[in-house]
């Protein structure tokens, strides 16, 4: 019963920056893990970073590997929203990026298939 909605995707350079965003409707998401993912073209759908309540107010930050140190997400609870800003775009970070949710953090937060709400998704495109 969440409805997620992406936005902020577009064209950049290589080296630019953008921001997604992910805005959640239905529920208060606030205690809610959630993450984004992204597919490129011919290959299967892959995790880039999310977010997972802890307590009191904190939240536990997780990244793929190939962006660590060049994208950060964040909550937005007063918004219910949530966002991934992206430095440093490379070439490969062309992908269909989708925000996603579910009630409960486990280990396999960084599965797509433990997600129970997904968005549409928003394209990225970096070009050379």
């Amino acid at each position: 019963q969440v409805q997620l909605v992406e936005s902020g995707g577009g064209l950049v350079q290589a080296g630019g920056s953008l921001r997604l965003s992910c805005a959640a409707s239905g529920r208060t998401i606030s205690t809610y893990t959630m993450g984004w993912f992204r597919q490129a073209p011919g290959k299967e759908r892959e995790f880039v970073a999310r977010v997972s309540w802890v307590s009191g107010m904190s939240y536990l930050a997780d990244y793929a590997d190939s962006v660590k140190g060049r994208f950060t997400i964040s909550k937005d609870n007063a918004k219910n929203a949530m966002h991934l800003q992206m430095n440093s775009l490379k070439p490969e970070d062309t992908a269909l990026y989708y925000c996603a949710t579910k009630p409960y953090g486990s280990t396999l937060d960084r599965n797509p298939t433990s997600y129970s709400y997904w968005g549409q998704g928003t394209q990225v495109t970096v070009s050379s």
